[in-house]
């Protein structure tokens, strides 16, 4: 159980216009080379080397800001502040900013034709705040009957509070892959491939809508302390892991034909009957209980037969 505490809320960091501060700079510096050349006097000139010094120092602490970017400053180890409205901004230049996410200077990115697996690091020291996608890969897991299946999602998601994302945990992108890894694995096991019989249970396959649902939900509350907001989670694949993939598909098979049989033979025994009623009203035939059984029994093979019957001429006598 994470303590309060140790939770950081999002402030406002300090800060004034870029611009005005520029301007500030530069008149600094123009007076800080006038001091140094102008009254030829040694005091004068120490202040002028100071002055270029610090105009110096302060430039790092003009920061640009693009839109649904935030930036989280941190002033000697401790949280400074965060900046998320876009624009030119001048903070204090001891000031720097922090984000885990931000590729290290020792590392390099693979080429898209590398076999090795690429890691998205985030641009700089900024935060992004623009929806983004996670197409989680695909793992192997066991639904509510066992069975060993392969399913895979995309989670649609963004950074709401740019500096839990930076404080509260190590790097909010593994962190979000491994919660929503988890929570696959959690909801999986709660429900069937494949709905039974009745079909009244929900089923991975046939409550996709349902299961996204409950997706999205658990994992929402998984990142939350990572101030991360899921705005949708869906199956992108499903299927049986192959050690089982041909036997399911059997058993499939072997469900669809028996459903199609019963299908027939209803239609049989009620054509069968509309056959026999219309038979007796229209007095076309007298037949005793034994033809009628002959005839039920020909008409069924007729019609629940598999081939094409073959007629056969009876040119004598019924009895």
């Amino acid at each position: 159980m994470i303590k309060e505490e140790t939770i950081y809320k999002e402030k406002d960091a300090k800060s004034v216009n870029g611009f005005m501060a520029l301007i500030s700079m530069l008149l600094l510096f123009i007076v800080s080379v006038w001091l140094i050349i102008g009254p030829m006097n040694i005091y004068a000139a120490v202040l002028g080397i100071l002055g270029i010094l610090g105009n110096f120092i302060a430039l790092f602490g003009l920061k640009v800001l693009n839109p649904k970017e935030a930036l989280v400053l941190v002033l000697f180890g401790k949280y400074y502040g965060t900046i998320k409205k876009e624009g030119f901004y001048w903070v204090n230049p001891f000031c720097s900013a922090v984000n885990p996410t931000a590729l290290p200077s020792n590392v390099s990115k693979h080429s898209p034709n590398d076999k090795t697996e690429i890691v998205v690091y985030a641009n700089g020291k900024k935060v992004s705040l623009k929806t983004m996608t996670l197409n989680n890969e695909k793992q192997k897991v066991n639904d509510q009957l066992g069975n060993p299946i392969i399913i895979g999602v995309v989670v649609i998601w963004k950074v709401l509070d740019a500096t839990k994302a930076v404080f509260n945990v190590d790097n909010y992108n593994t962190f979000l892959s491994i919660q929503c890894d988890s929570t696959l694995r959690n909801i999986s096991r709660l429900y069937p491939y494949d709905a039974s019989e009745d079909g009244e249970e929900k089923s991975l396959r046939g409550s996709s809508q349902e299961i996204a649902d409950k997706l999205k939900e658990e994992l929402q509350t998984r990142v939350d302390i990572a101030g991360i907001e899921v705005s949708e989670v869906r199956i992108t694949h499903l299927s049986y892991a192959p050690e089982i993939a041909a036997a399911m598909l059997q058993r499939q098979q072997a469900e669809a034909i028996i459903a199609a049989r019963k299908k027939i033979v209803e239609g049989a025994v009620s054509m069968v009957d509309m056959a026999l009623t219309n038979l007796s009203e229209n007095n076309i035939v007298t037949l005793d209980d034994e033809r009628k059984a002959a005839m039920v029994s020909n008409l069924l093979v007729v019609l629940c037969g598999n081939k094409d019957a073959q007629p056969i001429v009876n040119s004598g006598s019924v009895y």
